[in-house]
């Protein structure tokens, strides 16, 4: 019978198993030490990948009290890797490693990191107003000049352009997280690709 322990993780509660637990703590300590963000930031990426592993783990477990297993972790390691790209430490492979318990994980998610659907947010980062044709160009891969021209032309034409934007103004969320941001664009949202995107610009922002 293995030991179970109650642990928080992006401000959220779990049931892991130890295994499970030390699997964990050698993923972060993995991730930290391979960080090559200046040292005040390293806490709010940190704080970023564990937000992000909550997330994955409730995909896993669903809502109920179901307990955190080896396996699980090791799929949500593979699932987001290395900041910087590259394999986990102790990795046999380029793209596989061992862990402690001489399982197998894989730092490159099925399917590929760029196979990921894409999910409209506002984009705070390249605003004019509330973010919404920047938003509308990076889901569609477009560019956001010519969303711009549209909508100009949308609102010259009458009133519907006007309520159209202040709708997808209220509706639609901004992208405020890295992995908002990834899922915007359409990439998956692996610590390699997170640690390209910034909560600096807004943090504490709210809809304007």
């Amino acid at each position: 019978m293995k030991k179970v322990v109650n642990v928080g993780i992006g401000g959220r509660s779990f049931t892991i198993d130890e295994d499970a637990y030390s699997r964990m703590d050698l993923y972060l300590q993995h991730f930290r030490s391979r960080l090559t963000c200046p040292q005040d930031q390293v806490g709010e990426v940190m704080n970023d990948i564990e937000g992000r592993i909550a997330e994955l783990l409730v995909q896993e477990t669903g809502y109920g009290q179901r307990v955190v297993s080896l396996d699980m972790v090791n799929k949500v390691a593979s699932q987001l890797g290395m900041p910087d790209g590259s394999a986990e430490p102790n990795s046999s492979s380029g793209q596989s490693g061992a862990s402690s318990s001489g399982q197998t994980y894989y730092a490159e998610p099925p399917g590929g990191r760029s196979a990921a659907p894409r999910k409209l947010y506002r984009d705070p980062d390249d605003k004019v107003f509330g973010g919404v044709c920047s938003g509308v160009a990076a889901f569609f891969n477009i560019d956001v000049s010519l969303v711009r021209i549209i909508m100009v032309v949308a609102l010259l034409a009458g009133t519907v352009g006007f309520w159209a934007y202040i709708i997808l103004w209220v509706v639609l969320p901004a992208a405020l997280t890295p992995a908002q941001k990834c899922e915007l664009r359409g990439i998956y949202p692996t610590a390699e690709n997170m640690a390209k995107f910034s909560t600096t610009s807004t943090n504490g922002q709210n809809r304007q």
